[in-house]
């Protein structure tokens, strides 16, 4: 173990910056200190520099790497198109990783993050923030002491802005509801889905090349559905202008006796209805808040959003690199499966039915249209 762990930080100005404060967490984990930043943008890199309190900036993240006997890395940008890049080089010199989400552009990527981790014996972990709220584990609790009794369903939807609903919101945002939907329903064996763009299904004309260096996108409408063990069924869509007020973005899982709803975030908003015919309206019972304290408990701990998620990520992230033999809540496995699912749709698509988990092809499927 170390006194301190020499922490770089790779951002890139203007092409997705440095995520969601994965710069600034470093300076409230006692058990960490910056070390470099890299950012080939001049006057971000200083700026960078000058937040974190980092002793040196480089504008090459490989000369970082190079020169720094680093333990852990940031890999911070939101754009994803160098996120492989940056975390095999990290790997190769070492390095275990935090890095934002999503995780990278394919399944071939994925693979090769997790095999430079493994052979190195690394760890990584990704900002999946809900992951690490304590709310999850009651919820999981209560689940297992039969609140809403046997699951049935469990269904997730997006943001389904009018910008990025349909195929940007299942890469941008979907990983957080694909990655909760494993949480509480375990991995899935099939996918079957289909894509649309302006009420047609999508063809190859569809593709074109998706923002924030996500790589071929397409859809402006996703239905999604997964087969999830003991016979549970997992639902994903995300309607481009369909959004919700207030937001339904999150999960819900539907059992014999009620159901529970899950929005993501450090402390997400989470309600309970024990109601086995799901619809208050005609049962007249209602919604009851479910906090960190458990079901119908007010919440007492401190709402600090995003970068109280990443404290809890860090924390958990240095543990197991303390204790081997555990992995962080949400790692680098979790993020694969997170890709795994979201290529499932587009394959399922592409083929024109079902769809097995893990997929045999590891290729963007929208390249293979």
């Amino acid at each position: 173990m170390a006194d301190k762990y020499r922490v770089g930080i790779i951002g890139r100005t203007g092409r997705g910056n440095y995520g969601h404060g994965l710069d600034t967490v470093w300076r409230e984990i006692d058990r960490a200190e910056v070390i470099a930043v890299a950012d080939d943008d001049e006057r971000g890199r200083w700026a960078a520099r000058s937040r974190t309190g980092a002793e040196r900036a480089y504008s090459d993240y490989h000369k970082m790497l190079e020169e720094e006997k680093l333990d852990i890395v940031a890999v911070a940008p939101r754009w994803i198109n160098e996120h492989r890049d940056m975390m095999v080089a990290a790997a190769e010199h070492g390095c275990h990783i935090y890095t934002e989400k999503p995780f990278c552009r394919d399944l071939t990527e994925a693979d090769a993050i997790v095999s430079a981790c493994e052979m190195r014996h690394l760890k990584l972990a990704i900002s999946h923030q809900t992951r690490w709220t304590p709310t999850l584990e009651v919820v999981k609790r209560e689940i297992d002491n039969g609140l809403i009794g046997r699951v049935l369903e469990i269904r997730g939807r997006g943001k389904e802005d009018a910008r990025r609903g349909g195929g940007e919101d299942l890469w941008v945002l979907g990983s957080h509801v694909l990655d909760l939907m494993r949480v509480f329903g375990g991995d899935p064996t099939t996918c079957h889905a289909t894509v649309y763009a302006n009420g047609e299904p999508v063809t190859r004309s569809h593709v074109h090349e998706g923002p924030e260096g996500i790589g071929p996108i397409a859809g402006d409408a996703i239905n999604a559905t997964y087969t999830l063990p003991d016979g549970v069924t997992g639902f994903f869509g995300s309607h481009r202008a369909a959004a919700g007020s207030p937001s339904r973005f999150g999960i819900q899982i539907f059992g014999t006796e009620g159901v529970i709803e899950f929005l993501t975030g450090h402390l997400p908003a989470c309600h309970v209805l024990q109601d086995s015919s799901w619809s208050p309206g005609r049962s007249g019972k209602k919604w009851v808040p479910i906090s960190s304290n458990g079901v119908g408990e007010a919440e007492t701990l401190p709402r600090t959003g995003l970068h109280g998620g990443n404290v809890l990520a860090v924390n958990n992230l240095i543990d197991c690199i303390e204790n081997p033999e555990q992995d962080p809540k949400c790692s680098m496995y979790d993020a694969r499966w997170t890709v795994e699912m979201i290529a499932g749709v587009f394959e399922s698509h592409r083929t024109g039915g079902p769809v097995t988990l893990p997929l045999k092809q590891r290729e963007n499927p929208l390249t293979l249209l």
